[in-house]
């Protein structure tokens, strides 16, 4: 999956004229050269040639990181105001400079990464900037604001809110923010980080995490008070895992139990309500379920699922959920066009939703080629 699907495709559309990678490709696997450049999909993208390099250690791979590293510093960074924009033109020329949260953790995430397969201490220097821009400009009382302006004036958070509200606080960005953390302790072994994942740990513990309900809450007011009843279960099953390895960085054996099992209750959850014909639902809001199987929400499960099956090897009906899932992305989310990739998302029957493209500044190779790099590590680390 990894060498003859998602590595080719991502590769192919690397922009040889204005740098970065084309920033959408419809479903008919037509490219839309001056489409917009999502700074996120930038960021992603550099992140994962970074740890396919490291993987794999082929020099076009590292030249693959190199292209988006130079792409994301000369044209989605602001060199006036510190962080990166939300999204550029196809010329790198800036298209929204709106400076959100999730953005910024993004780049901390590939930059670490980037650090890690090139051993540029640059671009480890500017990860470890863009976390101290967080803590002083975002990090509040309760938790960490998220939609700004290009100066960091707080705006409304349109970008990551959904279902009819407006949240000025989000699981997903806070999830993120901790998902950055860890590569950025892992690299750089900051205490000043560590101390930031520890704040993160306790704000998903006491605020996100709903032990009534089995999951997290999604949407927030600025004082971390839920505004919706909404159950995802894509960022359920992520969470399970990504916090579990995040915590496992920490080496404290205390507070690895305490959060394992609210982990662990997590994938639980998930496992007992969305995982049904071999996948996993997208969420539930207000009772009614989203049935649709997203390509990213399938890649989370597997792994999550076999997180689990690591965690508890007597729960072998897990073990079995992440085979299953990794036939029903092979049958139904893997496009079998040839230089094509993963669908958008299927219905509960398999047929593929054609109104969605194959690229845009979402659709990217994060998760997809995330869960490749989990299943080769886990394997590697199991024959030795």
């Amino acid at each position: 999956m990894l060498t003859d699907c998602i590595i080719p495709f991502w590769h192919g559309l690397k922009d040889y004229e204005f740098g970065g990678y084309f920033g959408y490709v419809n479903f008919e696997l037509e490219i839309k050269k001056q489409s917009v450049k999502g700074c996120i999909l930038n960021s992603r993208v550099l992140w994962f040639f970074s740890n396919a390099y490291k993987l794999l250690s082929q020099n076009a791979l590292l030249e693959d990181a190199n292209h988006a590293y130079r792409f994301l510093t000369e044209h989605c960074l602001d060199k006036k105001n510190g962080g990166l924009y939300w999204s550029v033109n196809y010329d790198g020329s800036v298209f929204d400079s709106t400076k959100h949260t999730y953005n910024q953790a993004f780049a901390i995430y590939a930059l670490s990464a980037y650090y890690e397969a090139a051993g540029n201490h640059e671009a480890l220097d500017l990860a470890l900037r863009i976390f101290r821009l967080i803590e002083d400009r975002c990090a509040d009382e309760a938790g960490y604001g998220e939609s700004y302006d290009v100066a960091f004036i707080p705006s409304a958070n349109e970008k990551l809110s959904e279902n009819g509200v407006m949240a000025d606080k989000t699981m997903n960005t806070l999830l993120h923010i901790f998902e950055a953390y860890s590569s950025l302790y892992k690299s750089s072994g900051s205490a000043d980080v560590e101390k930031a994942m520890r704040r993160v740990l306790d704000i998903f513990e006491l605020r996100v995490y709903n032990p009534a309900k089995h999951r997290q809450e999604v949407f927030f007011d600025k004082n971390m008070n839920s505004l919706i009843d909404m159950c995802s279960y894509g960022h359920d099953i992520e969470a399970s895992w990504l916090i579990d390895y995040g915590v496992s960085l920490l080496h404290d054996r205390d507070l690895g139990a305490r959060i394992g099992v609210i982990t662990s209750d997590l994938a639980q959850n998930v496992f007992e309500t969305a995982y049904h014909k071999r996948s996993l639902w997208n969420e539930q809001v207000n009772g009614t379920e989203d049935k649709h199987r997203i390509w990213w929400v399938q890649a989370e499960a597997l792994v999550g699922f076999l997180n689990e099956y690591e965690k508890h090897p007597d729960k072998i009906e897990f073990r079995a959920a992440a085979m299953d899932i990794l036939d029903y992305i092979l049958q139904y989310i893997v496009d079998k066009r040839p230089g094509s990739e993963w669908f958008w998302r299927v219905n509960d029957n398999g047929n593929p939703d054609s109104s969605l493209p194959f690229v845009e500044p979402w659709k990217c190779p994060y998760h997809n080629g995330r869960m490749c790099f989990e299943i080769l590590r886990r394997l590697a680390t199991d024959n030795a």
